[in-house]
């Protein structure tokens, strides 16, 4: 019997249909009953019992012990153990093992080849060698707006109900933005009415200046990226809207959003830092809008980041860009480019494992009035932006010159000027199992980043390296990930200490001066 498949939430349409194939192992009518079971009727049925797992992922985690976390040399974050309780759909069922904990992974490069993970305690001092650096961290979260939780209940079965309550979530997301105390934040999924009345005042009141990019066509969200006031000015905030009414083909209300930012140090003339934060689409069958979003969001970038010798200030991109490690969108940010040429339009985010029945990506994909370049760069003078700034600034006049383009003829190969690295390696390195950031009743995968543009020895024999003319930074540390294995242990996401159905991702940079 074929099961019912709607398509995960996001910023596309919502598209029901019937699946090719089961969605689950059980019978629909026994599926029914175990989704329908009181949280009370549950407890006891399940008490004192074995349970086990059906899970159906390209991944068989047969080797996998929980106590073998307890033997990492790593300082655990024992504020943030995530409780194994609540109720489980029968799919994803299996004997609970207490507690999961998350770890900084200290990396040190001494040279281009060999990257090191250290533990807390054992922080190689060739990492605190330089008196001339400026160091500041980032989290990127996606924090679940409650709109589009309640939209996509079918997502959350395996919660409890009181843990997707907006009451009981938020205090826990602002738990873990206090936590880790992050100097920079890119948020996803942030709604509006709660960001006027409850997010922005709790982030004010804890250091932060923030600004909002509401998505389009009255949408209840959006993306936020807020910054410590004592770390760093605000030079310059540029949204950028995925939606064009003169363009058939961006008919979503994703958007984007970069500022510039200048540290706050002790010397006259002090560099400065491109930070940006997106949401994409998320419809698998939509490749063609999503890259045409990303090649939007890389010509804000490019504008933004450009420097009066040519260069490009560092640059860090956040957010959750719903595609996977190794797809091709994926691969064109880290890489630098992409040929296109007979590409199904459903194997762009990786997000379909089949390309039967889907169309190839038109060349170019996006029409030439959209004045974006196929090095992802704006082809025209774009009109100057309104500046803004903190209360320790007055107006500055930045030198934003747009990089001007000559037509092109027509190619089937995008390219962009940064050489950016991703802070994950979406992979653990002793099994293989990957890495997840998001996980709820459908699916279990990685769609949010951490990019940032790498120190030039970091980058050096990397496709796409030659063009890199990209201010650098060097990446120290990194909050762990999790399998999907660890995340069942505790009944998935949200749960009772994790409040959204992502990870936040946390990293600490240096900028060398």
């Amino acid at each position: 019997m074929e099961a019912w498949r709607c398509v995960r939430r996001g910023y596309g349409r919502c598209v029901v249909g019937r699946g090719r194939y089961p969605m689950f192992p059980h019978h629909q009518k026994s599926l029914g009953r175990d989704w329908t079971t009181p949280w009370e009727n549950l407890q006891r049925c399940c008490w004192n019992r074995h349970i086990s797992s059906c899970m159906r992922t390209p991944f068989q985690y047969w080797n996998w012990r929980p106590d073998s976390l307890s033997h990492s040399p790593l300082i655990h974050l024992s504020s943030y153990i995530m409780n194994s309780e609540g109720d489980e759909p029968s799919s994803k069922r299996r004997k609970h093992q207490g507690t999961i904990q998350r770890h900084w992974e200290y990396i040190c490069n001494h040279n281009k080849d060999k990257t090191k993970i250290l533990g807390d305690k054992n922080v190689d001092p060739k990492c605190e060698d330089s008196d001339n650096k400026f160091d500041f961290s980032v989290m990127s979260y996606n924090i679940l707006s409650q709109d589009l939780l309640e939209d996509n209940s079918h997502l959350y079965r395996h919660c409890r109900q009181p843990v997707l309550h907006w009451s009981f979530r938020f205090p826990n997301i602002l738990k873990e933005i206090k936590h880790f105390d992050a100097d920079v934040l890119c948020l996803q999924e942030v709604q509006e009415d709660h960001y006027g009345a409850e997010i922005r005042p709790s982030l004010e009141s804890l250091g932060y200046h923030c600004e909002y990019k509401m998505r389009t066509g009255r949408k209840p969200d959006g993306c936020a990226i807020c910054f410590k006031h004592s770390k760093f000015s605000l030079l310059s905030v540029n949204p950028v809207e995925f939606y064009r009414r003169d363009v058939p083909l961006l008919d979503r209300d994703n958007v984007g959003l970069v500022l510039l930012l200048q540290p706050k140090l002790p010397r006259a003339a002090s560099p400065v830092i491109c930070v940006a934060n997106t949401h994409l689409l998320y419809n698998p069958r939509r490749g063609d809008i999503k890259l045409t979003q990303l090649a939007m969001l890389l010509a804000e970038i490019s504008s933004v980041a450009h420097q009066k010798d040519g260069s490009f200030c560092p640059i860090v991109m956040c957010g959750d860009f719903n595609s996977v490690p190794g797809s091709p969108l994926y691969s064109f940010i880290k890489e630098g480019k992409l040929n296109y040429e007979g590409l199904a339009i459903g194997k762009v985010s990786g997000q379909e494992q089949s390309s039967r029945g889907q169309r190839i990506l038109s060349i170019p994909i996006w029409p030439p009035n959209l004045g974006i370049s196929q090095n992802c760069v704006y082809e025209v003078q774009q009109l100057p932006k309104v500046e803004k700034t903190d209360g320790d600034l007055t107006q500055t006049e930045l030198d934003k010159t747009e990089v001007l383009v000559t037509a092109e003829k027509l190619s089937s190969n995008l390219h962009h000027h940064f050489s950016l690295s991703s802070v994950y390696s979406h992979y653990f390195p002793d099994t293989g199992i990957p890495e997840v950031t998001t996980c709820h009743s459908r699916s279990a995968i990685t769609v949010d980043y951490i990019f940032y543009s790498a120190e030039k020895e970091d980058v050096a024999g990397q496709p796409g390296a030659e063009v890199a003319l990209v201010g650098g930074l060097k990446l120290l540390a990194r909050l762990s990930l999790l399998t999907e294995q660890d995340l069942w242990t505790v009944n998935g996401l949200p749960n009772e200490n994790n409040s959204s159905d992502h990870l936040p991702l946390l990293a600490k940079f240096r900028l060398e001066l």
